[in-house]
């Protein structure tokens, strides 16, 4: 069986951190999504794997060097002045597609931690033409939502129904697999939505299946979302992992260290600390319920809770970064510079003052 992982989405709102990187390469706790999706389709058995994608997210991909966990991998580029949508790109991939075999779709934004071959074997059992992971969230209204009868035939399917209007609470997981008649639903050359025009219409004739899963299941499509599935990742790594640390600063528990840290005395790192490659931490400086990219340079006395801090970054001496606040690669916070919750940095700025309300700095 092939896999199409659907890797070509401009990451919206998560900038302005997606704008030096896509969704699918942020770290989950300091190893890129993708390449938690490569590892659990190797699980899986799945031996070759297709990325759609656009040019610039095929130039990060590669430049980033993932490891492929044995997978052979190819792209399928949309072309570069006409998105395809949700679907318009698994046509477009239809060359690199098995025409005899069902092939799994998944969605290179979302981190699920599922078995693949249970999807698998629900499709083959019920000889539908395409069986969707379905998840039960406690908010539907952002996500398609199905209907499903007990057997889970998907008697309806909804795209983002308004508040208070949906069917259940089973939404698409972001995980189907399709049997090779699917490609014919799908018109050439133009954008389509997998959920407004592709599973509507097999619902209808009574072809489309869905299988709830278990497991963790994040969708990382916005900043709260991001340091929430890090969270998660880190409760569950914590259980078996011990993080090594030897120096005179204090480590709480749960955190996740990468190789080449440097972290000054006094300084306490956690709960909740997850520090990239490389990334240098000063004297009596507090890191809590955070993110930080590779290679950034924390300095003395600084405070930073509930942020994400991206590559290469430099903050200065007693700083202050607030909850949900967002450094993008490379930029530059002066010292004694205080960022009000929800503020946000554009790649490479250089911030040498206060910012007392929410704001973006451009």
């Amino acid at each position: 069986m092939k896999a199409l992982i659907l890797a070509g989405g401009f990451g919206t709102r998560l900038r302005p951190l997606s704008c030096t990187r896509p969704k699918t390469l942020f770290p989950i706790v300091n190893k890129p999504l993708l390449q938690w999706i490569f590892e659990q389709l190797a699980r899986s058995d799945i031996k070759d794997a297709i990325l759609a994608v656009n040019m610039q997210t095929e130039f990060y991909i590669k430049k980033q060097r993932i490891p492929k966990s044995g997978l052979r991998i190819r792209y399928s580029i949309d072309p570069p002045k006409t998105p395809l949508g949700t679907a318009g790109p698994i046509k477009k991939a239809e060359k690199l597609l098995d025409n005899a075999e069902p092939f799994l779709v998944l969605n290179g934004d979302i981190f699920a931690y599922v078995n693949y071959e249970e999807i698998v074997a629900k499709h083959r059992e019920t000889n539908a033409l395409a069986t969707i992971a379905l998840c039960e969230v406690e908010d539907p209204s952002r996500y398609g939502v199905a209907e499903i009868t007990k057997e889970g035939l998907v008697k309806r399917f909804v795209e983002k129904p308004a508040k208070g209007t949906a069917p259940t609470n089973l939404i698409n997981a972001g995980i189907y697999v399709l049997s090779p008649e699917v490609l014919s639903y799908i018109p050439k050359g133009r954008a389509v939505s997998m959920e407004r025009e592709v599973f509507p219409k097999l619902a209808g004739e009574g072809k489309l299946y869905g299988h709830v899963i278990s497991g963790v299941w994040k969708d990382i499509g916005n900043p709260e979302e991001y340091l929430q599935t890090n969270k998660i990742i880190l409760d569950t790594l914590a259980k078996t992992q011990k993080v090594c640390a030897a120096g005179k600063f204090e480590i709480r528990q749960p955190v996740a260290l990468d190789k080449g840290i440097s972290i000054g005395e006094n300084s306490v790192i956690g709960p909740y600390a997850i520090l990239g490659k490389n990334v240098t931490v000063g004297k009596n400086v507090q890191i809590r319920d955070s993110v930080i990219f590779p290679d950034a340079q924390i300095d003395d006395y600084t405070m930073i809770e509930g942020a994400i801090i991206g590559e290469a970054v430099t903050i200065g001496k007693k700083a202050k970064i607030s909850i949900g606040c967002i450094v993008a690669d490379q930029a530059k916070i002066k010292d004694g510079v205080s960022l009000a919750e929800g503020t946000a940095v554009c790649p490479a700025k250089e911030v040498s003052e206060n910012h007392l309300r929410a704001n973006i700095i451009f």
